[in-house]
């Protein structure tokens, strides 16, 4: 599982299958996903969740478990995670799109309306979203939550955009 990750730093169909919420659970509303897959001394995701939804560790070192049952989509974990590796999926956002939050640490911080390329976990544009609002209070520590509609076959494969919306613009 860890062996593509290792070579080229995405994680393949496996180890995104291993921390993705299943149908049901995509289908009740917001849920956070966790894509941490190494074992690294980090657990602000844990000690920030005011619901409890990612279980404490027992060692720093500990990969993070959800339960996404407590998990109400709120996106706080996504503003404090310094991996950027969690963000914040949501189908339920209407009948052709999904909504992401997703972090964002860039300037100049996108606007609602813009129109943005979108990427998977390569790096490669597999389409275009709209951001639909901007997250950016002190509390979240220059870590901005970015909320993007993109169309629901796109929401399991992006995970980043780039501003500057269509081709041509």
């Amino acid at each position: 599982m860890e062996k593509e990750l290792k070579r080229t730093g995405v994680p393949d169909n496996r180890d995104v299958d291993s921390v993705y919420p299943g149908k049901e659970r995509l289908a009740s509303g917001a849920v956070a996903v966790l894509e941490c897959f190494q074992r690294i001394p980090c657990n602000p995701c844990a000690t920030c969740c005011p619901r409890k939804a990612i279980k404490a560790f027992h060692d720093i070192n500990d990969l993070p478990i959800i339960d996404w049952e407590k998990c109400n989509g709120c996106a706080i974990c996504v503003a404090n995670c310094p991996g950027l590796a969690i963000f914040v999926i949501d189908e339920n956002y209407s009948p052709t799109e999904a909504l992401l939050k997703l972090p964002y640490e860039f300037v100049p911080l996108p606007r609602a309306g813009d129109e943005v390329k979108v990427l998977n976990r390569a790096g490669q544009e597999v389409g275009v979203g709209r951001v639909v609002r901007v997250q950016n209070p002190p509390s979240f520590d220059r870590t901005a939550v970015v909320h993007l509609a993109v169309l629901k076959e796109l929401a399991r494969e992006v995970r980043f955009f780039i501003l500057g919306g269509a081709e041509g613009e």
